[in-house]
């Protein structure tokens, strides 16, 4: 496991180095799009959980108008997604660049940062936020036992259109299961997931 750890995090900086730069262009693209589109901020700061619960602010495009959180209040009934997470097929809160930066996962490009720190990693379970892991039932905290990643067994296997229970049986078994051939294996099959953008809202 020793080995799997260095091999990984060798991986981590020279995938988000090279993902950095590749994609400079459509981060551009997004930064100018995300500002035209609507008033407020091109990046968005939001309190994730990493591994074992420690808390880390994560950097990604904005892709919903500035009173999301408000407006969310009050959409609590039209959750999609049955348990902690809140999501909607349709939700009013995403301006019109959001939709196609969530579609094509854009918005996972300013993250890449975070791998180089070492608050992620490339491939692992998706970083979630205080509110629902505080509604997690016990079994479902062990997804937190290692570094949240970019993507991972749910994200290539339908994204949001996999039920929450399921994505964390997934996500389980990549904690215990997890080696460089796995890693190595989700990180191809993305590219597919990424182009198709099936389950991506």
């Amino acid at each position: 496991m020793a080995f799997y750890e260095v091999s990984k995090r060798g991986l981590d900086l020279v995938g988000a180095v090279a993902g950095l730069l590749l994609a400079a262009p459509l981060m551009l693209m997004a930064i100018i799009a995300t500002k035209l589109d609507t008033p407020g901020p091109v990046f968005f700061r939001h309190v994730r959980l990493g591994k074992n619960g420690k808390p880390f602010a994560m950097l990604k495009f904005r892709s919903m108008y500035q009173d999301a959180a408000v407006m969310q209040t009050a959409m609590v009934a039209d959750n999609d997604i049955p348990g902690p997470v809140f999501k909607i097929r349709s939700d009013p809160r995403v301006t019109p660049t959001g939709k196609f930066i969530r579609k094509y996962s854009l918005d996972e490009l300013p993250p890449l940062w975070h791998v180089l720190t070492g608050d992620m990693s490339l491939v692992g379970p998706r970083p979630p936020v205080p509110e629902e892991v505080g509604r997690y039932e016990p079994w479902q905290r062990e997804r937190l036992a290692v570094k949240p990643g970019l993507t991972c067994i749910w994200q290539v296997s339908g994204r949001s259109d996999v039920p929450f229970d399921e994505w964390v049986r997934m996500d389980i078994e990549y904690v215990r299961t997890r080696n460089m051939w796995q890693d190595l294996r989700l990180l191809l099959r993305t590219v597919p997931a990424v182009i198709t953008g099936r389950g991506a809202y």
